[in-house]
């Protein structure tokens, strides 16, 4: 008997069966990659708040090395866009209570509108990771750095676009990891760039066709290896002492919807006044609107005192708006010694420059917006790119405001010219609009990254925290408790001398790490022409 060979033909309906059993895996399994993509996105923001935990950045974006690595364009696309949502989500989730508490908004707008400013930034993740599925070659040194390259696009697109808001950078993940070692030299951009690099190391390696085993070994081998020579590394000290100075730095903790209420204001300035007036240190500083009205709202004999106070021994930072309807507002430091009688109106003024979108600039078009809160919202005057320091005593402090030393490239301008660079760093601010949230540690993790790029100290005064001292290396060595009123008498010395990223930061700007991602992007082109 003859069995018959050929091909049978398919049972009705099994084919289309075939065809919904394969559909139906594919949505599951991107089902899957958009959670995990969310968990890694999630994960990834907290270091920036807690950097003790580091660690967890470099596998969270291991994790989506190992995600975008072996899926399509369209799909890596996707993936990487859940996770920068995600991350942008839980590292500036805060912005909610801004919005709602403060502002009004009903609850689920202000949430909307959280998630929708991270969905338009998560738009550069998701490019520059379908470029990278494209343009991956499964060679984990050259997988690894074109990963670092994409990954350092998008922060830059992220901190520079419509006047940038890169909080959260994964660099500010490493204040205290060997990585940090790096920042006087490449800033908090490089060192993303950096740790981008060796998570994908960790993973890309294991892509090799053929050689799984091996590839795991080398790519997790070279990024531990680097980790630990950074490590063993010793600082090097660019910069040098100048002199030391007393300070007093003040934290008046006046909760935000009772800064301007006419109950609480009289007892909000005496306490300003009272606290200037009998300060200690030589240098003394307020935080952001410590004084909150205008020159001309002020009570009768209160600005005087203190401006003839201050023109002995003693001088004095403190944050105040100026200006008027016809000139323009600012948000601004007004100095006082006995050297300011010089400058107009008898007073140092530092003008802030980098203006928070919605808070103090509204964006063309979204006027509707911010008149559908109930904040006190308008359009400031922009103060000078590259303002003097105040003088005092020998030292260069340099004022920056709010949220302005979130941008190093903009503080690196000012150091063009070394004999006007600053010796001290002041950052004035007030941040109570976001409650007692990470916010405040994400803020004090920011200025410990100044530290290090420049290798200058940071002051910190505050109206609800983190009111302290940082050194040159970063390291807070005083402190006031969060969320408490209250005075910090501390010392802090100046510095002087020039970092590498100062150097080329205050000439280029931007531009060398832009330039570092083109050619690394660049060098995949001829091996593809060969392969």
């Amino acid at each position: 008997m003859v069995r018959d060979r050929s091909p049978r033909a398919p049972a009705p309906g099994a084919g289309r069966r075939k065809g919904l059993r394969s559909s139906g895996s594919d949505a599951l399994l991107l089902g899957l990659d958009i959670l995990l993509a969310g968990l890694l996105g999630a994960g990834h923001a907290l270091p920036t708040a807690y950097p003790a935990v580091w660690w967890l950045q470099l596998l969270c974006v291991a994790g989506l090395a190992w995600q975008v690595s072996r899926a399509s364009p369209r799909r890596a696309a996707l993936v990487a866009w859940v996770f920068a949502i995600a991350w942008g989500s839980t590292g500036t989730w805060w912005l909610y209570i801004s919005m709602h508490q403060y502002g009004g908004l009903p609850s689920w707008m202000a949430a909307l509108a959280v998630l929708a400013l991270n969905a338009v930034l998560g738009l550069y993740l998701a490019v520059v990771m379908a470029v990278f599925a494209r343009l991956r070659r499964h060679r984990p040194l050259l997988d690894a750095l074109l990963f670092g390259a994409c990954w350092l696009l998008a922060e830059l697109a992220r901190g520079v676009i419509f006047t940038g808001f890169p909080w959260a950078a994964s660099g500010y993940a490493h204040i205290e990891s060997p990585v940090a070692n790096l920042a006087p030299w490449i800033g908090v951009y490089g060192v993303g760039f950096v740790c981008a690099a060796l998570g994908a190391g960790l993973v890309l390696g294991m892509r090799i066709t053929g050689r799984g085993g091996a590839g795991a070994v080398l790519g997790l081998g070279v990024s531990v290896t680097a980790l630990v020579a950074l490590a063993l590394i010793k600082p090097v000290p660019f910069t040098r002492p100048t002199s030391t100075l007393t300070l007093t730095l003040l934290q008046s903790n006046v909760p935000q919807d009772q800064k301007f209420a006419e109950t609480t204001l009289p007892q909000t300035l005496e306490w300003a006044q009272r606290q200037l007036l009998a300060a200690k240190g030589q240098l003394v500083i307020g935080p952001e609107t410590v004084v909150p009205l205008l020159p001309e709202q002020l009570p009768t004999n209160y600005w005087k005192p203190l401006a003839l106070h201050f023109q002995g021994e003693q001088a004095a930072l403190i944050g105040r708006p100026l200006g008027s309807f016809e000139a323009g507002y600012t948000n601004s430091v007004v100095g006082l010694s006995r050297d300011t009688l010089k400058w107009p109106g008898g007073y140092y003024r530092y003008d802030k420059h980098h203006l928070v979108p919605f808070g103090e600039f509204i964006p063309t078009g979204f006027r509707w917006f911010t008149e559908m809160m109930n904040i006190p919202l308008g359009d400031f005057s922009r103060g000078l790119r590259v303002p003097p320091s105040f003088a005092f005593k020998g030292e260069r402090i340099a004022p920056n405001i709010c949220y302005e030393d979130l941008f190093g490239e903009e503080l690196a301008a000012r150091f063009a010219q070394m004999d006007e660079a600053p010796t001290i760093f002041a950052n004035i601010s007030n941040i109570a609009w976001f409650g007692d949230t990470i916010a405040v540690n994400q803020h004090l993790g920011i200025s410990r990254m100044r530290a290090l790029e420049f290798q200058r100290p940071m002051v910190r005064a505050t109206n609800t925290g983190a009111t302290v001292v940082i050194d040159h290396h970063g390291v807070v060595t005083h402190a006031l408790p969060y969320f408490t009123q209250g005075v910090l008498e501390a010392q802090v010395e100046g510095r002087q001398g020039l970092t590498p990223y100062a150097w080329w930061a205050s000439r280029y700007g931007l531009w060398p790490l832009l330039a570092l991602a083109i050619v690394l992007m660049l060098m995949t082109l001829p091996l593809r022409r060969k392969e």
